[in-house]
């Protein structure tokens, strides 16, 4: 099936059929043996004779290249240089570009490579205001400061998602409407429509990048967070969507919802493993998913909940006592919160140029947003324990409990009010992903009147319809 017949074929999407996700697990097998870009450029015959397009397929064909790890600076430079000739002539020729390209697995791997590229640069320039050591590479930034910019970068992603139309072709799809008639001359080329969409997955990344993790979410209003949407038909894609959305609710601390998204792809991908290996994108894949089951471990820890069985199962494999401390909470937990956010959060980028001048003053993206997330866990530090107390009563003096902590009675009145804030907890149930309903975090909840504490517990059943279900299915 071709793309534009994958394109606008719009089946059910409540559908959640195990006829669809074969379909995907084989288009998974068809990437498994997905050859470069390079390769499929080259064996297509549609793009003509001219020299024009035959620079176009060399400018193409280098965008969806990886850059060499050890890249010089002036090489770097060239790269963002080709790929802003590539932008320009794409998005400003006089009419739409007329070129056939291979697949929606080569579109992904260009603005991949570019936010890539873009996120690699600003570690880099960061790094050398900060040490200060190498004055020749920081005079050649410092004059320099446009070259990867943040602007440009979110320019050039905006610019494709406008001039391909995607956001109405994706939200005329949900009405049931015919995405065509939205398209317009541009987003009915393959070569827009498919840049345009990953440029939205792309901008949701770059947001988070940036520390907007609103803004993040917002991005991807129109898309439909399931299996038949078209980043589901891309391993990477997938895997990043998933883990940029799971991580920006856990940074807006809605665990519930973020512990729904790790859960449902690591889950996916227990399923298709066996075709993942031997991929081109095996070993990115396999490094995202450790991420992922370490940010499930933090929200587990912050927000306790059933998990799947599958995944409650790896994390006790991969964790074990470390599982247990972070549930236990307490001061010797911290240092195993941050080690496990540092490994698995994204390498956060700061969208102005660093201080050549004063390498001091340039703080570490990474430190800040750890810093904000760490101030998180110390508010909540000592909820584990406080209500494994509170389960034991339905009445209780301030006084006794705070006896019982070893705190002053107005530390432990703060602690109080903030476990009750954040017992509530904004859960997403339909809509855009930023949308949801307030719900109760947990089945303990309590009032303070005066210095009498009144605790009441509702235990929820085991759902053991869903549980005769999940195991009749690996049976039969």
């Amino acid at each position: 099936m071709s793309y534009e017949e994958r394109a606008n074929a719009h089946p059910n999407l409540g559908d959640e059929s195990d006829v669809e996700e074969e379909a995907l697990v084989n288009d998974y097998r068809e990437q498994v043996n997905f050859d470069d870009s390079m390769s499929e450029l080259d064996r297509t015959t549609s793009l003509g004779a001219g020299s024009q397009t035959q620079d176009l397929q060399a400018q193409l064909a280098a965008a969806a290249t990886p850059l060499e790890y050890q890249a010089t600076l002036e090489t770097k430079f060239a790269s963002y240089d080709n790929y802003c000739s590539l932008f320009h002539y794409i998005l400003n020729s006089d009419g739409p570009v007329e070129l056939e390209v291979p697949s929606y697995y080569w579109a992904w791997d260009v603005i991949d490579e570019f936010i890539y590229q873009f996120e690699s640069f600003c570690r880099y320039r960061n790094r050398v205001a900060r040490s200060g050591s190498n004055e020749e590479e920081a005079q050649l930034l410092r004059e320099n400061p446009n070259t990867w910019g943040c602007y440009s970068v979110l320019n050039v992603l905006y610019s494709l998602i406008q001039r391909s139309q995607i956001n109405e072709q994706l939200a005329a799809i949900k009405r049931g409407e015919d995405p065509m008639a939205f398209a317009g001359e541009y987003g009915s080329r393959p070569l827009y429509k498919m840049l345009g969409y990953f440029s939205i997955i792309g901008l949701l990344r770059v947001h988070c990048l940036l520390g907007d993790f609103s803004l993040a979410l917002k991005t991807l209003d129109d898309i439909e967070m399931n299996k038949k949407a078209m980043f589901a038909r891309v391993m990477a894609a997938h895997f990043t969507t998933y883990y940029y959305v799971g991580f920006s609710y856990m940074m807006m601390r809605r665990y519930g919802d973020a512990i729904r998204m790790f859960s449902h792809i690591l889950v996916y991908v227990s399923r298709t493993k066996n075709f993942q290996k031997g991929g081109n994108s095996y070993d990115a894949i396999a490094k995202k998913n450790d991420q992922m089951y370490a940010l499930i471990a933090i929200c587990v820890a912050l927000h306790p909940t059933r998990l799947d069985d599958t995944i409650h199962s790896a994390l006790r494999e991969k964790y074990g006592e470390q599982l247990h401390r972070l549930q236990h909470g307490g001061p010797e937990a911290l240092p195993l919160f941050e080690e496990l956010f540092r490994s698995a959060c994204p390498k956060f980028i700061s969208p102005t140029p660093p201080d050549f001048d004063n390498p001091s003053v340039n703080v570490d993206p990474v430190d800040h947003h750890t810093a904000i997330f760490m101030d998180e866990v110390k508010n909540t530090l000592y909820n584990p324990t406080i209500r494994s107390y509170l389960k034991l009563y339905t009445t209780m003096d301030l006084q006794k409990l705070a006896g019982f902590l070893e705190v002053e009675p107005e530390k432990l009145r703060s602690w109080l009010l903030v476990n009750k804030q954040r017992s509530r907890q904004v859960r997403w149930v339909e809509g855009g992903l930023l949308e949801g309903e307030p719900v109760a975090a947990n089945d303990l909840d309590y009032a303070l009147e005066n210095d009498l504490i009144h605790v009441s517990e509702t235990k929820a059943g085991r759902r053991l319809v869903d549980w005769y279900l999940r195991n009749l299915a690996r049976v039969y």
